[in-house]
């Protein structure tokens, strides 16, 4: 065997390894392909900067929670603005004077942070400026249905929030809370209206 295959060999084995060793670990639990391109894209660039992170897929209206090395934490359903739509109308404004139409949840990298909100209450900041957060289930209107929407099987039911990620009490608590509320972390949210590689290919320029 010539020395140049030998090279080639021991080149293809070492991007096996580093392939092998960036593939997230979804365990047991279903997702679609845009959200296993895309934490497969974080953990290869190392993107997340070794901190926990979270992929919230919007088609699927589901959240998938990772510690920094790739392991799956845990998954859910999830509450996503009314609005189809992947940009923010709302910076500087208060959730409650947006339209309908304005009421999106948008695409994107987030630094994510915990904090409080005005009642005082923990959650995890994506967006401060657009008052953008991952945060619980809170008590709404009888008619809004959010706990029967968390537990449709059609994505349709899930969109009711201004904008903000909204997961079950319990979920937020034993996964988001323990996970992304211990300090700084990254939230992707995947695009609805263009492919998702288009926001990963957008990233990728940014760090040229």
């Amino acid at each position: 065997m010539s020395g140049r295959i030998r090279l080639l060999l021991a080149a293809c084995g070492w991007l096996c390894a580093v392939a092998c060793q960036a593939a997230p670990d979804f365990a047991a639990e279903p997702a679609s392909a845009d959200a296993r391109y895309a934490a497969a894209w974080v953990l290869a660039g190392a993107d997340h900067h070794e901190r926990p992170f979270a992929v919230v897929d919007k088609h699927d209206a589901r959240i998938y929670v990772f510690e920094a090395d790739g392991r799956l934490v845990g998954a859910s359903a999830v509450l996503l603005g009314v609005a189809p739509g992947d940009f923010s109308a709302g910076a500087g404004r208060a959730p409650s004077r947006l339209s309908p139409a304005e009421r999106t949840t948008p695409a994107g990298r987030f630094a994510a942070l915990p904090g409080r909100n005005d009642k005082g209450e923990d959650i995890v900041w994506i967006d401060y400026a657009a008052s953008l957060a991952i945060h619980r289930l809170r008590p709404a209107a009888a008619s809004e249905r959010r706990p029967a929407r968390l537990a449709s099987p059609r994505t349709d039911d899930n969109r009711i929030s201004a904008g903000c990620i909204i997961v079950p009490v319990a979920f937020y608590e034993a996964v988001v809370a323990r996970t992304l509320g211990r300090g700084p972390s990254t939230v992707y949210v995947l695009p609805e209206t263009r492919p998702v590689h288009a926001l990963f290919e957008s990233l990728d320029l940014e760090l040229l």
